[in-house]
């Protein structure tokens, strides 16, 4: 018997079940996760586990054991797909809370025209200078140069890891340098 022939028994075995059952399977796929296009992912993801276990021979039970398994895949892909979601939103609330905590809501004045800047500008160049030199370069690479983290490490010859936290020592030394001349309001 060929692969072809299988498939398609395979195919005309589904069909008629999936017309009886695919409702209140993909019901229940609903309730597990958060949308329904999520829900209609863990329904297929499911569905094709199930679909290559009958195709390889290896599923026990025959049809009368499908929609057991059908809802225990459902409930574990949707574990799994709600553990994933969790991760990436996570991610990606460190990036924001990252691009925060880095300095990266701080105006470059360097760039800005204007008498009033001319004060600023020179204050925050001079308080660049009094920085170490490794906190400073990886500050102009950031934020005048406009480098990633990984292109900062390149240039330097330092790890990824490294040229963020300088990033991060360096913004909170030269935010406590200028502390003094913001409560002034000269900055």
């Amino acid at each position: 018997m060929t692969l072809a022939t299988v498939q398609k028994q395979n195919s005309s075995r589904f069909r008629p079940w999936l017309e009886e059952h695919g409702g209140k399977l993909l019901l229940f796929a609903r309730q597990q996760t958060r949308s329904q296009a999520d829900a209609e992912d863990v329904f297929q993801m499911a569905l094709v586990k199930l679909a290559r276990k009958v195709e390889e021979g290896t599923f026990v039970g025959g049809q009368n054991g499908w929609m057991p398994f059908i809802y225990t895949q459902i409930r574990r892909e949707s574990i799994d797909l709600g553990r994933k979601d969790d991760r990436r939103k996570k991610r990606e609330e460190n990036v924001v809370n990252d691009d925060r905590s880095l300095g990266r809501d701080v105006e470059m004045p360097l760039f800005e025209e204007g008498e009033s800047k001319d004060e600023t500008r020179r204050m925050l160049t001079e308080a660049l200078k009094e920085l170490p030199q490794k906190f400073s370069e990886v500050i102009t690479l950031k934020l005048w140069g406009e480098q990633t983290f990984a292109e900062i490490g390149e240039t330097l010859e330092i790890s990824l890891n490294t040229a963020a936290s300088r990033y991060r020592y360096g913004i909170e030394a030269l935010r406590k340098q200028l502390a003094t001349a913001r409560s002034n309001g000269d900055l």
